[in-house]
């Protein structure tokens, strides 16, 4: 599966967590330009820091932005992350990603497609989720409808089942999600995350979302808990999604930090041909 720049979608995804963006409450002692010039600098480094160490993709986020919109935000952090990702596009080769939180596909769409960035997160793609925004509803329907008129249907979605912080009411079934998601809602990709930012689901519901995924024909992804100390017993066929392992501290937001970036590589490089199922 490949992007519009003839890229395979990434096994190895970096995730840049965005420092807070113009209008978001901790860059309110900052002027919007600013905010937005800070935010960049620390994208642009991060992105040659990733691609230096041997990721395949990165994927950035407004992280910094909490507390979260359920599901649209404000035309200034739209601005502010496509101008980011432009500038990302400027000195880095990886497939990119964009990830607007909490559930703003439709920005995440329109700055991929305009930016040249090859894929997207969708939290809720399908289904009914309870979050800490509240009750949000998949829009699959109408997303699936806007690439086509955009003209963008090489841009992926990545889409998250039984997405953390937050519990689908829809299926408690994972396969059952991963199908719906995969099938019904037109996800080119699956995530699968633990509960919450740093935390791996159990070693059965990996087996489970990959067994699920590969009866669909969709890869999928590792959204939260990757570490060099678990490496070794996931599932060759699962790819994975990490930030917070890379920060200083592991810490979700910290800076990146080169010797759990070398860590986290040397952990993956070691054990890429060797890694078994969880037992």
């Amino acid at each position: 599966m490949k992007s519009k720049r003839g890229l395979p979608l990434p096994k190895l995804i970096g995730v840049i967590h965005l420092p807070a963006l113009p209008g978001s409450p901790e860059a309110s002692h900052l002027s919007p330009a600013q905010a937005l010039q800070q935010a960049g600098l620390w994208a642009v480094q991060e992105a040659k820091i990733l691609q230096k160490n041997g990721f395949d993709g990165i994927i950035i986020e407004n992280f910094g932005d909490a507390p979260f919109f359920k599901t649209e935000v404000k035309p200034e952090t739209v601005a502010a992350m496509a101008v980011i990702s432009a500038a990302i596009r400027e000195v880095c080769k990886l497939p990119l990603g964009i990830n607007v939180l909490r559930n703003d596909a439709f920005s995440a769409l329109a700055i991929a497609a305009v930016t040249g960035a090859d894929f997207i997160r969708v939290n809720v793609l399908s289904g009914v989720t309870a979050t800490d925004q509240g009750l949000i509803e998949g829009q699959a329907a109408d997303l699936i409808r806007e690439r086509i008129r955009l003209n963008a249907q090489s841009v992926k979605i990545l889409a998250d089942v039984h997405v953390k912080h937050a519990k689908s009411l829809s299926s408690s079934n994972l396969a059952i999600a991963i199908e719906e998601t995969a099938g019904r809602g037109g996800a080119d990709g699956i995530i699968i995350s633990g509960d919450t930012t740093g935390r791996a689901p159990d070693a059965t519901v990996i087996l489970q979302a990959v067994e699920a995924a590969k009866h669909m024909g969709v890869p999928v992804y590792l959204g939260s808990g990757a570490t060099p100390e678990l490496m070794p017993y996931f599932p060759t066929a699962l790819r994975i999604i990490v930030g917070s392992t890379l920060r200083k501290n592991g810490k979700p937001g910290a800076p990146l930090d080169l010797v759990r970036i070398k860590k986290f590589m040397k952990a993956t490089k070691k054990n890429v041909k060797t890694r078994r199922n969880p037992t």
